[in-house]
């Protein structure tokens, strides 16, 4: 079974984001990049499946700019066979992305797609699931837990009233969740193996997709200072001053 893994390069967990000065956007020059931590998840899932004997090749896959093949090359350190590079300058909304997905998905013909359930830096959360709307796919999506057997995925899902198990019949797309594993570290001779795995890189035009923004940023602003909260003496006290400061009561 062929596995898709679709990786994004975003700024690093550890790094606090900084708004360019005429608003225009996030500061990226000479900020720290890596994989987002969804896609980590996503690719050490896959590499389970493959170690379980379930799968038989993983196909990491980036859409960004040349940059991106660093990720890429993390993925492939960490245990994909081969990596794609949808290369551009532009940022894909996730529209453009699930169609540069479904494009390659027709490719590749893989059985599951495996990516992570949002990018930690627009937080969209939507790829996963219009990839499902335009492939006509089962999902599972925020999956905890996943099991595959007898052409069946079982996924285990973190809803808002606890976890919901459901079974989909493949393919399908599953997106990840926090919990569903703990990543594993690039070994020094796995990082090194990973120069020699074959990545190839296209462009958009190869798929016949437009990645022209359908959305206009306006301006980028930080949020305000919170201001400190005050001690009150007593619960009458709390409520008078929810009912005339804050009034929210």
């Amino acid at each position: 079974m062929k596995l898709l893994v679709p990786v994004k390069r975003v700024i690093d967990y550890n790094v606090k984001p900084r708004v360019k000065a005429d608003g225009s956007g996030v500061e990226l020059a000479g900020v720290k990049m890596s994989m987002n931590p969804f896609d980590e998840i996503a690719i050490e899932e896959a590499v389970r499946l493959k170690e379980k004997g379930v799968a038989t090749e993983i196909v990491a896959v980036s859409i960004g700019v040349a940059q991106c093949q660093e990720t890429l090359r993390t993925a492939l350190a960490m245990g994909a066979d081969r990596a794609i590079l949808v290369q551009t300058d532009a940022a894909p909304e996730p529209l453009a992305v699930a169609k540069i997905l479904k494009a390659l998905v027709e490719r590749e013909a893989p059985q599951l797609v495996v990516m992570g359930k949002q990018a930690i830096d627009d937080d969209m959360n939507a790829t996963g699931q219009m990839l499902a709307g335009l492939l006509g796919w089962a999902q599972g999506t925020f999956a905890s837990r996943l099991e595959i057997a007898d052409g069946t995925a079982t996924v285990t899902r973190e809803v808002d009233g606890g976890l919901e198990t459901i079974a989909i019949t493949l393919p399908a797309i599953v997106t990840t969740d926090l919990r569903l594993n703990e990543p594993r570290y690039a070994s020094l001779p796995n990082i090194m193996k990973a120069r020699k795995k074959p990545l190839e890189t296209l462009a958009p035009g190869d798929l016949a997709v437009d990645v022209s923004p359908r959305l206009t940023t306006l301006n980028v602003s930080e949020p305000p200072v919170r201001k400190g909260g005050v001690t009150v003496g007593s619960v009458a006290e709390l409520v008078a001053k929810l009912r005339t400061e804050a009034k929210v009561i």
